[in-house]
C-alpha cells in the first residue's frame, strides 16, 4: 500500500524532559490510525510534529514524499489541535469563511464546503451567533469543521470528540469512515476513549514518549491475550517496564 507519512527515528525533548523517543511509523492511505495512549504521552507532540508546527530533535518525517515542515503540503492537511484556535468575536460561519479563504477555491465551492462542513457537525442553525456565545461542544465542532473545509487529503484529529454528545460523536465517526472507504482520506486521530481507538484500521499505543505496541485492534488483542484495548495497553506498558 501506498504510504502517506513516514515517520523514521523521531526524538523530540522540551528543555531536558524528552517527550518522544525513537518513533517510527507508516502510515498508509486511505486507513484510519488511532494513537493512544494518557495525556502527556506525547501523542500532541507526534501530530505537530507531522504537521510541520514542531521540529524532531533527531529523525525525519516525510508527508505524501516531502520533508516536514513543507507550506506547500500544509494544503492538503486538515488538522484540528486539541485547543480551539478560533476567532471569538466572529460568528461561526465568519470563521468558516475566513479559514477557507486560505486555500485555493472558488467562491461556488467555497460556499460548498461551507454548507458540507457546517451540516457535519450540526452547527447550521447556529452559524450566525458568535463563537464566543458558543458552548465548548460547539466551538470542537466549528473546529472540526474548520479542519474539513478544503477537503483535504490527509485528516489530523487530536482529541476530536471531548465534549461532543454520544450521537454526534456517533454520527463524526460515521463521516470519518465514509471519508476513508469511498474518499481514500488518511485519518490520524489521538484519544485516550478506548472505544474509539477499536474504529482504527490501525493503532499506536503512546506512553511516556514510546510506542509500547502497534497494529489492528484485533491483532493487539489476540496477542496480549486480551477482552479489549485497555487491557492491551496495561499488559504492553507491564512489558515494556
Amino acid at each position: 500500500m501506498e504510504t502517506t507519512i513516514s515517520i523514521e527515528q523521531v526524538s523530540k525533548s522540551f528543555g531536558k524532559k524528552p517527550v518522544l523517543n525513537d518513533i517510527d511509523l507508516r502510515i498508509e492511505k486511505g486507513r484510519i490510525y488511532g494513537f493512544i495512549g494518557p495525556s502527556g504521552a506525547g501523542k500532541t507532540t507526534l501530530v505537530n510534529m507531522i504537521v510541520g508546527m514542531e521540529k524532531p530533535d533527531s529523525g525525519e518525517i516525510h508527508v505524501l514524499g516531502q520533508k516536514m515542515p513543507d507550506l506547500g503540503i500544509l494544503q492538503k492537511i486538515g488538522y484540528m489541535a486539541q485547543s480551539d484556535a478560533l476567532y471569538m468575536q466572529l460568528t461561526g460561519k465568519e470563521n468558516l469563511k475566513f479559514f477557507a479563504s486560505l486555500y485555493k477555491m472558488g467562491n461556488a465551492e467555497r460556499n460548498e464546503r461551507i454548507a458540507y462542513a457546517a451540516g457535519l457537525v450540526n452547527l447550521q442553525d447556529d452559524l450566525n451567533k458568535k463563537v464566543s456565545a458558543y458552548s465548548g461542544g460547539m466551538k470542537r465542532r466549528l473546529s472540526l469543521a474548520i479542519a474539513l473545509i478544503q477537503d483535504p487529503e490527509i485528516l489530523i484529529l487530536d482529541e476530536p470528540t471531548v465534549g461532543i454528545d454520544p450521537e454526534l460523536r456517533f454520527s463524526i465517526w460515521n463521516e470519518l469512515l465514509r471519508l476513508k472507504n469511498e474518499e481514500g482520506k488518511t485519518i490520524i486521530v489521538t484519544t485516550h476513549v478506548m472505544d474509539e481507538a477499536e474504529k482504527c484500521d490501525t493503532v499506536a499505543m503512546i506512553r511516556e514518549g514510546k510506542i509500547l505496541a502497534g497494529g489492528s485492534p484485533q491483532a493487539l488483542k489476540e496477542m496480549y491475550n486480551a477482552e479489549d484495548l485497555n487491557e492491551v495497553f496495561l499488559k504492553a506498558g507491564r512489558e515494556t517496564k
